[in-house]
């Protein structure tokens, strides 16, 4: 079942670009993966079939290889668990199948933590224009798609609309606090390592990613401030990851990609051909770019699970 939008009996939280949330009680809110895709920080007109289930379910399977490392917002993403947990949501069982994620309330840091392993993308393109990421020097002589030792981190502030923005970690420092920064700059890196330890003994290469974090909501009678730093939103998916097969390996040249790579070419050239500006609204995407994007998905979430999703969120 293709998801557009989901229209469910609780309170709307906030509609993503891609997910669409709800509160179920004070402490916790239901986050709905629909299909729409978004690139270059536009959302798509067309949807990519299975792409909810795909990201649902590989945030939920990265959160339990992590959960000895890091705390996470994730209660279930077994569908049946949910629907017990929230009953409102009986008739709507098939309608959320294994897009949906019941999770703990949180208070988010509007940062996305980025975190770069290779020189690639949007950090490429600025190395390679001005020697810098996010207005930081780089050393001198990198090449495309170069190893980073150690990663770089590199965070950005968020945007429902429009493009994100890179800052610097200085700018971050002033919207977060320092304590606030290095904890989550710290977490950042522990997670992108133990990530990228486990997909490289699938053939995977993790080139970058970007995490986000939140604060656990305390009781009335409790200190926000103290309220414990947990990873939140999606984790290590196509749409928050670049992903590259380790067998075919070489810098120097961009890397073919299991991600959404099909629909960044296909837009890529629709910029070179002057139809596209970048901004909304964005071209039509013919069928054999959305069944492209569509495989992708479905073959990243097989090769770094071992499994072929399951349309139920079971596990």
């Amino acid at each position: 079942m293709l998801m557009e939008a989901s229209v469910l009996p609780l309170t709307p939280f906030r509609r993503g670009k891609v997910r669409d949330v709800y509160v179920v009680d004070e402490e916790r809110l239901l986050l709905v993966a629909t299909d729409r895709v978004s690139a270059f920080d536009v959302v798509m007109g067309e949807t990519i079939p299975h792409k909810g289930a795909v990201l649902t379910q590989i945030t939920a399977w990265w959160l339990r290889q992590l959960e000895s490392r890091v705390k996470h917002h994730m209660l279930s993403a077994d569908t049946s668990e949910i629907v017990r947990e929230v009953p409102q949501l009986r008739a709507h069982k098939r309608e959320i199948a294994g897009r949906a994620m019941l999770c703990r309330r949180t208070t988010v840091f509007p940062i996305e933590c980025v975190v770069r392993g290779y020189l690639s993308g949007s950090a490429w393109k600025e190395y390679r224009d001005k020697g810098t990421l996010a207005g930081e020097p780089l050393a001198k002589g990198l090449r495309e798609s170069e190893r980073l030792d150690p990663p770089v981190f590199s965070p950005a502030t968020k945007a429902d609309e429009g493009h994100d923005e890179n800052i610097t970690i200085d700018r971050m420092r002033s919207l977060v606090g320092d304590r606030s920064a290095r904890e989550l700059e710290t977490l950042s890196r522990e997670i992108y390592e133990a990530g990228r330890a486990i997909a490289a003994k699938r053939g995977v290469i993790i080139a970058d990613t970007k995490f986000e974090f939140g604060r656990v909501r305390q009781p009335a009678n409790g200190s926000e401030a103290s309220g414990v730093v947990i990873l939140v939103d999606e984790v290590l998916t196509p749409d928050s990851s670049r992903f590259w097969p380790a067998d075919s390996y070489e810098p120097g040249q961009a890397q073919p990609s299991f991600d959404k790579q099909p629909l960044r070419d296909y837009l890529d050239a629709e910029k070179r051909a002057g139809r596209w500006d970048g901004n909304y609204p964005p071209p039509h995407l013919p069928p054999e770019v959305v069944d492209a994007t569509s495989k992708r998905y479905l073959d990243i979430y097989r090769r770094l699970t071992g499994h072929s999703l399951q349309p139920d969120g079971a596990h």
